[in-house]
């Protein structure tokens, strides 16, 4: 299995929670592959379990594994680092201050990681403050083309705008997007994504002329019931992807 992602070579892919092996193929597969499915670090409690688990995910899905934190939390920062190195997956969701870790840790550079940034509710300025301790501390307000050349000194390949809140921080979002774009820097818009604004987000990043950009549609389109994704609704947000990039 490659940990260079399969995605590399798509403007666009998704990225969305699986709720077990079978769930991950069948989103995969109604995304046609241009996806990596997320599976939270948070759920388990031993790096063993959780590497035992996910290698299961990776072996149906041709890796395209994305390590989770789960809902950004800092403490899982450690963790994800750990675990990835020995999982070497196609994509590891980090906190800004983790990243560098991760990176080294991987021991290579295919593998595409995030770097957790905040709103601030200032268009072009983020907070970076999102690691285990600095979250508890004042915000980091940092220019967003600022926090784009931190992560790039740490190996990270984008900015994870998390929480997006949906279209809340649409003006911030679009500020961001055009800073992405002209610091040659991939994008993940997270946080509250659904059905219905999905494409006026995306719509944003492909605006702006970001390379690559991987939007995280969780909650929204996950069955209550079962607690699994909903591959109709994946292929849904496919379909939109298309539509969008035509």
């Amino acid at each position: 299995m490659s940990n260079v992602p399969n995605f590399y070579k798509d403007r666009v892919a998704l990225n969305v929670l699986a709720g077990s092996v079978q769930n991950a193929k069948d989103c995969y597969e109604a995304a046609d592959h241009h996806i990596v499915l997320g599976v939270l670090s948070k759920n388990y409690d031993t790096d063993e379990a959780a590497i035992k688990d996910m290698k299961l995910y990776q072996a149906e899905t041709d890796n395209a594994l994305s390590v989770g934190l789960g809902a950004g939390d800092p403490k899982q920062s450690q963790m994800v680092s750990r675990i990835s190195a020995e999982l070497q997956p196609q994509h590891i969701n980090q906190v800004f201050t983790g990243v560098g870790t991760s990176r080294a840790l991987l021991g290579q550079s295919d593998t595409f990681i995030n770097g957790l940034v905040s709103p601030t509710g200032k268009p072009g300025i983020v907070n970076v403050a999102t690691g285990p301790l600095s979250s508890d501390q004042p915000a980091a307000e940092v220019p967003i083309e600022t926090a784009i050349a931190m992560l790039k000194d740490m190996g990270g390949s984008s900015i994870k705008f998390f929480p997006m809140k949906g279209l809340a921080h649409i003006e911030e979002f679009k500020v961001v997007a055009k800073a992405c774009a002209d610091n040659d820097f991939y994008l993940e818009p997270t946080g509250g994504l659904d059905l219905d604004n999905f494409e006026e987000i995306l719509q944003v990043a492909v605006d702006a002329g970001v390379k690559k950009i991987i939007p995280h549609v969780y909650s929204s389109i996950i069955d209550k019931e079962t607690g699994h994704t909903r591959p109709e609704d994946v292929k849904t947000l496919f379909e939109i992807i298309k539509k969008v990039l035509d």
